[in-house]
């Protein structure tokens, strides 16, 4: 049986705490960004910064126990590891020995700021620019960002009439959701097809962290990038703002939130941009995001909160929608029979079926799509998805895996059975012996292991 790929969708505190403690005090300096790890902070840990905002001394742990009841305890303990874990505080003794906790100044006082007001504008409202003669309202905005975002997630589908920057075509080879190899156009991944079935929250927040993992090779500065993500999530849906201070970098990061969807700016010069709902979403609920998802909270574009695909016995599919994506994701596992403008008819076969296997998508995968779009019709019967169908799409997964290709050194031509014994004997020791035949003296062993069984059988002739 063949590995698959799992999508690892981290969540904000996660990969926060996965950074140094240099990048995190110096994210800290923004207030933005203060009031956003705050916001995705569970409950209990929501009222113990508040209680300790504006107090100058360590709180004791002793105290600290007392604010919750004896029952509630895992709860306590969960919101001092993610404390603890993001640097929001730390651990400092007191007078007399005992342990208390403290918030981190930096954190502290930019919360303040954030909560009461005062210090920097956190973004230059494009006011000082005059009225834009070009203003979007909300409405265009939000058509903006999804047709953006569309277009990406058709070019993983290799829809024809979608294109993307070289640049984000190798964003998303380097994520793992395409493949490339030499001389032909990328293709999706297993990883790529789980990626489509996540919702447009969830996509957007794993995209971008894709995206900042490649953050120093683009010679970019990562705490300035996600402030000003942090900003953008705090701004107004259809006020304009202006581009002016901005360092060349962020304005390398502005024009890759264009392609994203992110912002919209009427030309690449334009000395102001709108962000779209996208952005503004981008940061919030990031905390529950996660690499499964389920079929009350898959966003389908185009299609609206129903399903829209009948499942026949026959084999065939009938995908009640116009959206583009829509059909070429059913078209990645089936045959296309007919198109009219509401409804295309696919055939799911045994080519069709293993073509999508063999690009990496798995027949769980293949079920699991068709189940959480299924059409409200189909969602009145049990099961939801006739068995025959998904018994045959899992029978015909089995087939391609009833091998198992293993690289290996072949050894053979012993002219005794002793010779074959002995080297066999400490492959075997070594860990690197794939396969033997003792009847014919052949064995394979691994290319890791070649190297030291070569030269242990050349010491072996040497001694005899």
């Amino acid at each position: 049986m063949k590995l698959r790929v799992q999508l690892q969708c981290k969540n904000l505190h996660e990969y926060l705490r996965e950074l140094s403690p240099d990048i995190l005090d110096r994210l800290y300096n923004h207030p933005a960004t203060c009031l956003a790890v705050y916001r995705e902070l569970p409950s209990l840990a929501k009222n113990y910064v508040m209680r300790m905002l504006f107090l100058d001394q360590p709180l004791p742990q002793a105290a600290l126990a007392l604010w919750v009841k004896v029952d509630s305890q895992k709860d306590h303990d969960e919101c001092v590891s993610v404390l603890a874990g993001l640097r929001l505080w730390h651990s400092q003794q007191l007078q007399g020995g005992l342990q208390g906790y403290i918030l981190n100044p930096v954190f502290k006082d930019n919360l303040r700021i954030a909560l009461l007001g005062g210090g920097k504008a956190w973004a230059d409202e494009g006011s000082s620019l005059g009225p834009d003669r070009h203003a979007r309202d909300i409405e265009s905005l939000d058509r903006y960002a999804m047709e953006r975002w569309e277009v990406i997630l058709q070019f993983m589908v290799g829809s024809p009439g979608a294109a993307v920057s070289q640049d984000l075509a190798q964003l998303l080879v380097q994520a793992g959701l395409m493949k490339s190899e030499a001389g032909e156009a990328p293709y999706i991944t297993s990883a790529g097809f789980q990626f489509l079935l996540l919702d447009t929250t969830s996509q957007l927040w794993y995209f971008t962290l894709q995206y900042l993992k490649t953050a120093q090779s683009r010679a970019m500065d990562l705490v300035e990038i996600l402030s000003f993500l942090f900003q953008l999530s705090f701004s107004t849906l259809g006020r304009d703002y202006s581009v002016e201070g901005m360092s060349e970098s962020l304005l390398t990061f502005l024009q890759h939130l264009r392609e994203f969807g992110l912002v919209f700016q009427r030309k690449r010069k334009s000395r102001r941009y709108y962000p779209t709902r996208l952005a503004i979403t981008l940061a919030a609920g990031v905390t529950t995001s996660s690499s499964s998802s389920s079929s009350s909270s898959i966003s389908i574009p185009g299609t609206g909160d129903a399903g829209f695909i009948v499942v026949e016995t026959n084999y065939r599919i009938y995908a009640y929608t116009d959206s583009e994506l829509q059909i070429a994701l059913v078209a990645l596992f089936s045959e296309m029979l007919y198109r009219f403008p509401n409804v295309v008819v696919a055939h799911v076969t045994r080519e069709s079926v293993q073509q999508a296997i063999a690009n990496g998508i798995t027949a769980q995968q293949i079920i699991h799509f068709l189940r959480t779009r299924a059409h409200p019709v189909m969602l009145k019967q049990t099961p939801v998805l006739p068995p025959t169908i998904t018994d045959q799409i899992q029978l015909w997964e089995l087939e391609r895996d009833r091998l198992q290709f293993t690289e290996g050194v072949l050894y053979n031509q012993f002219l005794s059975q002793a010779d074959f014994e002995v080297l066999r004997d400490r492959a075997q020791g070594l860990g690197c012996l794939v396969w033997q035949d003792v009847a014919h003296r052949v064995m394979v062993v691994s290319p890791l292991g070649h190297s030291e069984v070569k030269r242990f059988w050349k010491r072996q002739k040497s001694n005899t």
